[in-house]
């Protein structure tokens, strides 16, 4: 009995110890302060009318027609945390595929000018099927079909393409990656000379801005939710997701165990060029147009969304849920800063000294893992 009590208190330990667990209390803490700090705000009252349709509610008052209004807790409201739902989506999307890559050991600086080509190209294909495109009389499933596999063939495509410069002329991924981004989003800037790509058929926007009774659309962070648990299933239950700890924590040491090292680096590539593609069709899909300028600063995002998540830049380290909290913490951090009136230009600087905290902090803790382990040799 006292060794199943100690069990259990272990367990609770370990439960309560991981990184996840402390993700969780921040955004507690990020929450709890917005919250109470955040102040209120009067928003007109809405309703549904018998056409199924939201609508503002007015009242007579002095014989005029007057908008009723209601007060609202800033940050803790439907409206404001469905908006924070759907900006962590498109960050938290592709910090999984970013956290992958960095858990191998490597690094991508280009997810956001893959972010913006997969976008531009969806756009064009999309376009084509619109009101006003050479295609608007095709069928609708072909429209969404052909233009959701443009989209996430073109992530894939960039992923592949970083993948297969990394291994083969082996050099350094920040190097070849610092590259393609220029080449990617050049490319981008190239195709759309510029210009915005709209005009898409409905039925697209349609699925991606689909809408609950509330008027809450909860498709993207469906999609994240997904991402996550199918970048959780495949690092933790799949030989290949212990193959990428395995490379990221002693490369040498994997490649003499048989694992074959440039294959899982190229997969961990094209993963995090299928999650920047991903992001990019919810994108196009939600705000109904793209530019080559999109994704403009993601790569700093994404990646403090992986690192302020867990995972190491050292490599061998790191989760799918810490990505996505690292994401909403990111995300909350921006929120909080226009809930609390601060001027938005100091959220480069507080992501930027997160994600030096996070380094920081992760180097401390490999210090005192090494330290105990000494000790208890």
């Amino acid at each position: 009995m006292d060794t199943a009590k100690r069990i259990a208190v272990r367990a609770r330990l370990a439960i309560f110890g991981m990184q996840e667990g402390g993700l969780l209390l921040v955004i507690f803490l990020l929450g709890a302060i917005l919250t109470f700090c955040g102040g209120t705000v009067k928003v007109p009252k809405l309703q549904m009318n018998p056409q199924g349709e939201r609508e503002r509610v007015f009242t007579e008052q002095n014989g005029e027609r007057v908008l009723v209004m209601e007060e609202r807790n800033k940050f803790l409201n439907a409206q404001n945390l469905t908006q924070l739902a759907k900006d962590t989506s498109f960050i938290g999307i592709m910090a999984v595929g970013a956290t992958l890559v960095i858990i191998a050991g490597q690094i991508d600086l280009s997810v956001g000018a893959i972010y913006a080509l997969a976008s531009v190209v969806g756009a064009m294909v999309f376009r084509t099927f619109g009101p006003g495109g050479a295609l608007a009389n095709a069928p609708p499933h072909e429209a969404l079909l052909l233009g959701i596999t443009a989209c996430l063939a073109i992530g894939t495509l960039c992923g592949v393409l970083n993948g297969a410069m990394v291994t083969a002329l082996k050099v350094h991924p920040f190097i070849i990656t610092l590259g393609t981004m220029a080449i990617f989003r050049g490319a981008a800037f190239v195709m759309t000379s510029g210009q915005s790509v709209g005009d898409f058929p409905e039925v697209f926007r349609n699925v991606i801005r689909w809408e609950t009774g509330d008027g809450l659309s909860l498709v993207p962070l469906g999609v994240l939710l997904a991402v996550t648990v199918g970048g959780a299933f495949y690092l933790t239950c799949l030989a290949a997701g212990r193959h990428v700890y395995a490379v990221g924590g002693n490369e040498l040491a994997a490649q003499f165990s048989g694992i074959r090292v440039r294959l899982v680096k190229l997969k961990v590539f094209i993963y995090s060029g299928l999650t920047a593609g991903v992001a990019a069709l919810l994108a196009i899909g939600y705000y109904g147009s793209a530019t080559s300028g999109d994704g403009q600063g993601y790569e700093l995002d994404v990646i403090a969304a992986a690192v302020v998540g867990g995972a190491s830049l050292s490599g061998g380290k790191g989760s799918a849920l810490g990505a996505l909290l690292g994401a909403l913490i990111i995300k909350l951090i921006d929120n909080g800063i226009v809930i609390l009136g601060i001027d938005q230009n100091y959220s480069r600087i507080i992501i930027g000294a997160a994600v030096i905290l996070a380094v920081v902090l992760d180097q401390f803790n490999g210090w005192w893992t090494r330290r105990r382990m000494a000790r208890a040799a």
